[in-house]
This record gives C-alpha cells, sequence and structure tokens, in this order.
C-alpha cells in the first residue's frame, strides 16, 4: 500500500480518466529486457556466430524498430522506460553514487498498467531503488520476484548469491530458488500468467543475464569454446545468450499452449550496448557495423534491437520501422495500444510509436532525441557527457558530428563541414537542461525513507553511498576488505523518534565481527581478509557521534533522535587517521522519544 501522499498525488492524477476498457478489450503486455547485450549478439542482425533461433523466429514475426535508442548504462534506460522521462527528469541516471533510484512519487509504467485494471508482476532485475518507496511493490507491481541492486551476487544482493540456486527476494521477503537465476525469472513469470491469465497482465521481465559475472551452465558455453580468441571475446557471454534464447522459446510456446499468444504485446529489448561481445580494439566480435559498447556514448553504446509483436492488433508481419525512437517512448506508445489513460498533469518526454505500428503514417513529429550519460551523482547536463540525436545525425561529447548513415562507424568527423547543425543540436540541447534544471528531481537525490510502516528496517550499503570516488559493487571486494571513501546517503525521516542506526563490516544474512570474517553462510569461494578499524563514526542531522569497535562486535549501533524532515547519514571506520565507507547500514525506528 502506498503512503497516503503517494495515494493523494495518484488520486489527482487519475481525476478525469476515460472508462477503464473490458477486459475483451485488453491484450496482455509482456516486456523482455536483457542485459549488456549489444545489438550484434543475435543471429537476426547478423552475428555469425551466435545461435538465437528462438528470437530469430520471433524477429521473422515483429516488427522491428531498427533505429532505437536507449541510454549507455542499465539503471537510466529501466528508469526511462519505467517513467517516459529521460534520466535527468527522473533523478535516475548512474547505477550507483546515490543516483541509480526513482524519486519518491514517481509514477511508473506498472502504476498505470495497475491502475487501468492489469495485474503487474516484475522477475528479474529492478535496479531502481532497494529500500521503501521505490521498491517494485512500492511502483506499481502486485508481484516482484528479483534481485536486489545491479546485479546478482552484487554486495546489496542477498550474500553469497552466484547464479545458481539463489536467494531472491518475493516482493519484500527473501526466499531460495533451484535453479539458474534466468530460468527462474521466466519460470516464475509463466507461473504468474497462468494464475492471471483470465484477466490482462503486464508482465516485465528484465533478466540479469547476460551481464557479469559470466556464469551459466557448460554446455550453453561449450559450442561457442573454440571461437574465444579467433572470433569471439567470451565463451560464457554467449552461452548466457543462448540460455536467453532457450528460455524466449519456452515463453512463445507456454503463450501458445495457453491460447494468450495472439492477444500479447510482447517486445523483445536490450537494455544497452555491449558489455563482452567485442574486443577493445573491435577486431573481434561483432557489432552490427556499429562503433562502440555498454557505457560509450556511440552508436554502439546505446542503439539496441527492439521487436514487438501483437497479431490480433496487427502488428506483426517482419518489417522494419527506420523512424529514430527511444526508451521514453515505450510508455505513451503502450498506453496508446492498450487504451490505458495516462496522469492528465504527467508531461512526458516521449512520443506515442503507435501510428507508426498500426502503419497509420511513416513519420513522428519532428524532436531531437538527448543521449545523457554521467556515472556520478551530479547531472549529465554537459554535452561533453551526451549523445544527441536527430534523423541521421549524431553528435558525440557536443562537438563531433557523424551522418550515422553514412558512416556506421563513426569515423569521419563532419562537425567544420556542417557547423550549423552543431549549433542548432547543441542550441537544442541547451533549450532541453534549461527545462531540466526546473524539475526537482535534477537537484534532489532520491531518498531512502525511515521511520515508515512500510519497511521496518532499511538496509543501505557502500555500493549505494554518494561519493566523489569509484565505487564498489562486488562481494568479494568486501569480502577482501577492499576501502571506498564514498560515505553518504540521503534520508527522509517520516516521523519524529529514537533510530538505532547499526554499521556493520558484513550483511545480517552473513554474520560475522566487524574485525574478523563470517561465521555463518561464509560462501567459501571469496577469500576474506580482515580490516583493522579501531572506531565508527557518524553524522546525521547535526549530530556527530564516535565508538570504539571490540574485538566479538558484529556491529557498532547508534541511538538518535532524529525529526521529521530530509538530512544525510555520512558514516565511515576510523583506521588511525584514515576514514572509509561503512559497508553495511540497518537503520530501525524504535518509536518516540519518551
Amino acid at each position: 500500500m502506498r503512503t497516503f501522499l503517494t495515494i493523494t498525488l495518484l488520486s489527482l492524477y487519475f481525476l478525469g480518466f476515460s472508462t477503464i476498457p473490458t477486459r475483451t478489450d485488453k491484450p496482455n503486455v509482456i516486456l523482455v529486457l536483457t542485459d549488456d547485450q549489444g545489438i550484434g549478439e543475435l543471429g537476426c542482425h547478423g552475428n555469425p556466430w551466435i545461435k538465437t533461433p528462438n528470437i530469430d523466429a520471433f524477429y521473422k514475426e515483429a516488427v522491428r524498430m531498427t533505429d532505437f535508442h536507449v541510454s549507455p548504462v542499465c539503471t537510466p534506460t529501466r528508469a526511462a522506460l519505467m517513467t517516459g522521462l529521460y534520466p535527468i527528469n527522473n533523478g535516475a541516471w548512474a547505477t550507483y553514487k546515490g543516483r541509480d533510484a526513482l524519486s519518491e512519487g514517481a509514477i511508473t509504467m506498472a502504476d498505470i498498467f495497475q491502475q487501468n485494471g492489469y495485474k503487474t508482476g516484475l522477475f528479474g532485475k529492478w535496479h531502481l531503488g532497494d529500500n521503501y518507496p521505490v521498491r517494485p511493490t512500492d511502483c506499481g507491481f502486485d508481484v516482484a520476484i528479483r534481485h536486489m541492486a545491479g546485479g546478482v551476487g552484487e554486495l546489496s544482493d542477498y550474500w553469497g548469491n552466484n547464479y545458481f540456486n539463489d536467494t531472491y527476494f518475493v516482493n519484500k521477503e527473501p526466499r531460495q530458488f533451484e535453479g539458474y537465476c534466468t530460468d527462474v525469472w521466466f519460470e516464475e513469470a509463466m507461473k504468474f500468467m497462468e494464475k492471471t491469465k483470465d484477466e490482462p497482465f503486464f508482465v516485465y521481465l528484465p533478466t540479469n543475464a547476460p551481464h557479469s559475472p559470466f556464469y551459466v551452465d557448460e554446455q550453453y558455453a561449450e559450442p561457442y569454446k573454440s571461437l574465444v580468441g579467433k572470433d569471439i571475446v567470451n565463451a560464457e557471454f554467449y552461452g548466457m545468450i543462448a540460455n536467453i534464447d532457450e528460455n524466449f522459446g519456452k515463453l512463445e510456446a507456454f503463450l501458445k499452449k495457453n491460447k494468450l499468444a495472439d492477444n500479447t504485446i510482447l517486445i523483445f529489448m536490450t537494455d544497452n550496448g555491449t558489455s563482452d561481445g567485442i574486443s577493445k580494439d573491435g577486431k573481434l566480435g561483432y557489432n552490427m557495423g556499429f562503433r562502440g559498447k555498454k557505457g560509450q556514448r556511440t552508436e554502439g553504446g546505446h542503439r539496441v534491437p527492439f521487436f514487438i509483436r501483437w497479431k490480433d492488433g496487427n502488428i506483426e508481419g517482419g518489417w522494419d520501422i527506420e523512424e529514430t525512437t527511444a526508451h521514453v517512448d515505450l510508455l505513451p506508445t503502450l498506453a496508446s495500444l492498450c487504451g490505458l489513460s495516462i496522469p492528465t498533469r504527467k508531461k512526458l518526454d516521449g512520443l506515442d510509436c503507435s501510428p507508426l505500428l498500426l502503419k497509420k503514417t511513416k513519420k513522428l513529429e519532428e524532436r531531437t532525441i538527448f543521449v545523457h550519460n554521467r556515472q556520478d551523482w551530479r547531472p549529465p547536463t554537459d554535452v561533453d557527457q551526451s549523445c544527441i540525436v536527430k534523423d541521421n545525425w549524431r553528435l558525440v561529447n557536443g562537438k563531433e558530428l557523424y551522418d550515422i548513415e553514412k558512416d556506421r562507424m563513426q569515423e569521419n568527423d563532419l562537425s567544420r563541414q556542417y557547423p550549423q547543425v552543431v549549433n542548432q543540436l547543441l542550441s537544442h540541447n541547451s533549450d532541453f537542461v534549461s527545462v531540466a534544471k526546473t524539475n526537482p528531481a535534477y537537484y534532489e537525490f532520491p531518498m531512502h525513507v525511515i521511520g515508515n510502516d512500510q519497511q521496518h528496517e532499511i538496509k543501505l550499503t557502500i555500493q549505494h553511498a554518494i561519493g566523489d570516488h569509484p565505487g564498489i559493487w562486488k562481494s568479494e571486494q568486501v569480502a577482501a576488505g577492499m576501502k571506498n571513501k564514498n560515505n553518504t546517503h540521503a534520508l527522509k525521516v517520516e516521523r519524529d523518534g529514537n533510530y538505532l542506526i547499526s554499521c556493520r563490516r558484513w550483511p545480517k544474512e552473513c554474520p560475522g565481527p566487524v574485525l574478523g570474517i563470517p561465521q555463518e553462510n561464509p560462501k567459501d569461494w571469496f577469500d576474506y581478509k580482515t580490516i583493522q578499524a579501531n572506531k565508527v563514526r557518524i553524522q546525521i542531522a547535526n549530530q556527530i557521534m564516535e565508538k570504539s569497535i571490540d574485538e566479538k562486535d558484529m556491529e557498532v549501533a547508534f541511538q538518535v533522535y532524529l525529526e521529521k524532515g530530509k538530512t544525510f547519514l555520512v558514516n565511515d571506520f576510523m583506521e588511525g587517521n584514515e576514514m572509509y565507507g561503512v559497508y553495511y547500514t540497518y537503520i530501525t525506528y524504535k518509536g518516540e522519544k519518551e
């Protein structure tokens, strides 16, 4: 259940909505989003080595948006898909440093489907917030089965997850599953659809594969082992995609068996460019003729496959749409196709592309698409942190101009030949950023809410801490005692009272002394090392406290009185004159002051 504020906002937003259509009017929607699979990692896109027969068959039946753009890394893409807003308008433009979560009160695609009578489910990777108020079940999903943070096995995830027989969260509670992660996501999604098939459903199926670490059963990687170093970079990466393809085939068979295929909008897409499908020098692997990969602003970093089929809606037949489109377009497009009422006061950045899909037009209104990218808590507003897309033009880093139709590898900079195009695109970007700066999400950090009954205890990790230093995000980095100076968390105190702030070296599911190694559930594949900290220091709401660490302490806990409002928590381990961020912090509301 939402907070009173969010419920009120939703009520206001949805006043004046049209009547919700009957069941027979509503198509089901399934959005399959893979992680770090580039535009070249599909057989149907010409890759000579990878085998993706099921997705290739879908490609032949689907309508393909061939010039579809996302963000160069995952969280910004996911936030744009869910909100219909560009990253600097929704506040989630990085994968860590406090900018990998939605802002409180964000209205998501799932909210809109849910408010229009759909059952909603998420299975896999969310990466838009691990705590209230931006967990999936806070943001419109009836059911969510997922890992935490940005990937299975990251330090914010359940300790020791390694893709096989892991513990995932079912709504808000941990539960162990049997099997490989991708298999689990598809199997649980199909169970959900089986239970809800008499009602319209929206299924968001974002896999964590083929994101690193590259763990997959040997049977999937083995066919590619002989190609490594000669043709491809990573056999396990290809094997993970082969497993996705197998599951996609099982999904298609399920839909046909249950007579759901015809009235289901099925979408396959990826979240950014390839992470391990091409070598750094571009000599190994296949990228469909484009330059760039994940994290980069050249075309290969943000141009991805997008296939959509809806037989009952006449969106089928295996043909291409060459119009330039983007992640922010998906929400308004699905709303139009499904007859969903969108909040009348919610202005979206995207365009409704349904006229293209339904062959009512060949062109959308003229516009510029903005690909901003910055792995930092500061906004990505400088032109040297962007690719500005308009028709066939690409202005990269504010100075390099390419005609992508004539120069797919972006080797011929045309900025000196077409200064008027450069100036026009720079002007468009300047206007866009000026408007973005009027949005609160531009300035305010997404906040962890404490003291709300929807989450009695919140968990903060160094992975999401705000700071100016390169982050750490792997469990093995914590096990090895890697030090990092990022140490700040944005909080919203929901109510006055006493709060217990517990600073720990290890997460609660893997307990151990701050100065020792885990005693339970240690997972023997990590190399554990001790740290030599002697104190913990916290700063919050004008209070500064320090405590010594005893040899057997499992945690160092502080009880503080906090008043309702916004604040920052800064917490550090102290080791002589050195200070570095606390790995795990738990905050619990303990009641009003006596």
